[in-house]
């Protein structure tokens, strides 16, 4: 039998506000590092650097063919990481400025 948890909106919040401290908190790559490989699975940390890689090459205006080709990545979700890169919540315009400095 599986057991699920139901966080209150508030709840949820908390949660992730405690998730985001703890990322904030880690000082170096290696410290993200070990983070990311202790709490993704290989798949879900392949998926996580899929996408940044893609945000990437879209920021240097690199066409979906292109991406495509040099990553790998289906379309679909260049096509995905594409409208959040452009209409998200700013996630990737922030990181993708900070990172390029």
């Amino acid at each position: 039998m599986k057991i699920q948890r139901v966080y209150s909106n508030q709840e949820e919040i908390k949660v992730e506000d405690r998730l985001f401290e703890a990322i904030k908190s880690l000082r170096s790559i290696d410290e993200c590092r070990s983070f990311f490989q202790d709490i993704c699975t290989p798949a879900e940390l392949q998926a996580i650097k899929d996408r940044w890689s893609v945000a990437d090459y879209l920021n240097q205006g690199y066409t979906y063919r292109e991406i495509n080709t040099l990553t790998g990545v289906s379309l679909t979700t260049i096509g995905r990481v594409a409208r959040f890169v452009s209409d998200g919540s700013g996630g990737y315009q922030t990181a993708l400025k900070r990172s390029s400095k």
